[in-house]
């Protein structure tokens, strides 16, 4: 999918539903979804049916195939894990069972659990819906085998069944969904210019506001989730994606990753909400936010710029693109910024061969700390990959080189340089960070984007002759943080570069060989004596978003480095 100058967002795979939540959702709340894609959706009361998966920043949605109504199924706030699972689904048979990726979700719901309820016996005494013509169907929908009342049904997934006067035949009344939210698009013709829409609400992410006129499915709703006492427990979603191409997995990863960096960033900003990374501006157009962008940028290029003025309008540009997706986008849309920031990086940190000054270093930390805010929810913006896939990564391994200087110990630094210093290592790490994340995504696309994989990411860096002095300060801050109970609590910026810092080492584990071997001779006694998950679990305050998914990583790094 891709996003048209004005911002707009098209699907190759389905303009319909693009158009669909174009009419029906606030501009707002349609700027920010990243991704939707169809699959068979398998949950407490959903069994085996063809939907649309939607992805917002914030928010997956649920629709029927064709969508007539917006469901929300939860917020990333409350997912607990995003998994692929290893397996061949039985209701799918030949090519599409072996293309099938399976992703299972657990979040947390305070909703009761539905026993023995399935959607598909109420259609009992109606019989199955009729089957759609042949014009009608989608070549790459399987076909899949439901049991009505003991008797087998072969139906198409991709078959548009026929109408019914109060919901989709393919998809149960959202009521029996057991989701949150609903938007109920008009039944009648396409809506005239003018009429009003049931917009869903930007501004008030949990607060359960529905539009008119649905008030009694929502009372319902809430009414049998009072009737539990509100405990909270843990549920599954299950999609399946029958495509080997198929991207969902990975931005589920994403826009999971981002909204827990964000929200937890937020509370440490909580007194001073202004200077807070993560708030949102007045709303402005993309035209103008284009035309701001343009002036700020014609600024950072012009000849003969001072440090000072470079400085300043990078800070300038940082602030910006924090609050600002759309600016994100714009600046992967042109080359030129973005070789300049590589650039600029380069002649920073290596023109003295590792005798660095303060200003070089305070410069330094602003343009990585500028580079890893771009990539942040911009994995949709196709020339973004375009960008860093041309000439086999050229600009790609230009920035990862670069980013790894030769002195990565503050210890052994001038006493005004050793903070400086730390500030831009952990800059660089959430910048790695954030290629990881790249990487990842890469790996699962076309055979023709692998070199940007976590591997090959990994492969250009490992060669490097301070690498190994890098990845030894980020683990020791690790096993700084994690070695004394007895510490305060960190802060939501120490957390998230914990997480950032966990996921580095884990891929280092995972994906390159060299890596792993060095961090098992060196630093197995470390781990082995100082990382305790039950230390972790005292310093990560649990209402942190980012915590739980801090600990998981935690274990599967111990796992990995003492038991191998």
């Amino acid at each position: 999918m891709a996003r048209t100058g004005s911002g707009a967002l098209l699907s190759r795979r389905n303009v319909k539903l693009d158009s669909f939540l174009k009419r029906n959702t606030e501009r707002a709340v349609y700027e920010r979804i990243r991704a939707h894609e169809p699959c068979v959706v398998i949950s407490e009361t959903v069994n085996k049916v063809y939907m649309h998966v939607v992805l917002s920043d914030e928010r997956v949605y649920l629709t029927e195939y064709p969508p007539r109504t917006l469901t929300e199924a939860f917020s990333f706030g409350r997912v607990r894990e995003v998994e692929l699972v290893n397996d061949l689904p039985d209701f799918l048979h030949g090519k599409n069972r072996e293309l099938c990726q399976h992703i299972r979700i657990t979040y947390v719901t305070d909703k009761p659990a539905v026993r023995g309820r399935d959607w598909l016996r109420r259609d009992k005494r109606a019989g199955l819906p009729a089957a759609a013509p042949p014009s009608r169907r989608t070549s790459h929908c399987p076909t899949i085998t439901h049991t009505i009342e003991g008797l087998p049904v072969q139906r198409s997934l991709g078959e548009l069944p026929a109408s019914t006067p109060t919901r989709s035949a393919s998809c149960p009344d959202p009521e029996s969904l057991g989701l949150v939210r609903v938007i109920r698009p008009p039944s009648t013709a396409p809506t005239p210019a003018g009429s009003p829409t049931f917009p869903l609400s930007p501004t008030s992410p949990d607060t359960g506001q529905v539009p008119r006129g649905i008030g009694s499915v929502l009372s319902r709703l809430l009414k049998r989730d009072s009737s539990s006492g509100g405990e909270e427990r843990e549920a599954e979603l299950h999609l399946y994606a029958v495509s080997d191409t198929s991207r969902l997995y990975l931005h589920l990863q994403s826009s999971w990753s981002s909204f827990i960096i964000k929200s937890t960033l937020s509370l440490e900003c909580s007194p001073s909400p202004d200077s807070c990374p993560g708030k949102q501006l007045p709303a402005i157009s993309w035209e103008r936010t284009a035309h701001l962008f343009g002036q700020l940028s014609c600024e950072l290029l012009q000849e003969g710029i001072s440090v000072e003025s470079l400085y300043l309008l990078l800070q300038e540009l940082r602030t910006a693109a924090q609050r600002s997706v759309a600016l994100r986008r714009l600046f992967w849309r042109s080359s030129e910024l973005f070789v300049f920031l590589v650039q600029t990086l380069e002649e920073s940190l290596h023109s003295l061969n590792g005798g660095y000054t303060a200003d070089q270093l305070l410069l330094s930390t602003l343009t990585v700390q500028t580079l890893a805010v771009m990539f942040r929810e911009t994995e949709v913006e196709p020339s973004r990959l375009n960008l860093l896939a041309a000439k086999k990564g050229a600009l790609a391994s230009r920035m990862l080189l670069a980013m790894i200087i030769c002195n990565a110990d503050p210890q052994r630094s001038p006493v005004d340089c050793g903070a400086l210093l730390s500030e831009y290592l952990d800059a660089a790490c959430s910048l790695l960070f954030e290629l990881l994340l790249l990487g990842h995504n890469a790996s699962r696309c076309s055979p023709a984007d692998n070199f940007l994989s976590v591997g090959w990411i990994l492969g250009v860096l490992q060669p490097h002759p301070h690498m190994l002095s890098f990845v030894g300060y980020q683990v020791r801050q690790v096993v700084l943080v994690l070695s004394d109970p007895q510490d305060s609590s960190l802060s939501p910026l120490q957390s998230v570069l914990l997480f950032q810092r966990c996921r580095l080492l884990l891929a280092c584990l995972q994906y390159n060989k060299q890596l792993a071997q060095h961090l098992r001779s060196h630093f197995r006694e470390e781990f082995m004596y100082f990382v305790k998950l039950s230390c972790a679990e005292q310093k990560l305050p649990p209402h942190y978003p980012i915590s739980q998914p801090t600990l998981q990583l935690i274990e599967q790094i111990l796992s990995l480095h003492l038991h191998r």
